[in-house]
């Protein structure tokens, strides 16, 4: 899962060169990359807009059985899903996840709640892989300002005496 995580990582980048929470995400099947996706929310001003449902999306576009596809699809996302993300995934019934790092506020595998509870067949879920390089990208987006913000809304940096 390292090789694919660190593709995950390069469109995590993409997205924050991009001005996107950094999240990238790849669709694995039968060892090959079918789907690859980041977060467009600020792009599309659309908070559905998240990287696995993109990729989700070009699934169902791209394959007349996508069903049986997603059946035999691993999806390597740099963050944890978010419960809407993970959600679908299990409804899906995707063959696996594999996150880098925790989602402490949205996060749908273990972190806030565990989706895969409301499913009658419920992927593995694997974590930790590269996270800190995953939560670093995070942290480094976190430190700008969200041009989409309301402008009440908008963080003022302070600054010490």
């Amino acid at each position: 899962m390292e090789k694919w995580m660190r593709v995950a990582l390069t469109r995590a980048k993409c997205a924050l060169d991009s001005g996107e929470v950094p999240v990238g995400c790849l669709f694995i099947y039968r060892d090959e990359i079918i789907a690859e996706g980041s977060n467009i929310v600020n792009e599309t001003k659309n908070a559905t807009r998240h990287a696995e449902i993109n990729c989700i999306d070009e699934i169902v576009a791209k394959y007349r059985d996508w069903r049986s596809v997603f059946k035999e699809t691993h999806v390597v996302v740099t963050v944890e899903p978010c419960i809407m993300c993970a959600s679908a995934l299990h409804n899906l019934e995707i063959a696996g996840i594999t996150y880098g790092c925790a989602n402490d506020r949205f996060g749908g595998c273990h972190s806030v709640l565990d989706a895969s509870r409301f499913y009658p067949k419920p992927c593995p879920v694997f974590s930790g892989v590269f996270g800190d390089e995953a939560m670093n990208l995070l942290k480094e987006f976190y430190k700008q300002t969200n041009p989409n913000a309301p402008e009440n809304k908008v963080k003022v940096k302070k600054v010490a005496a």
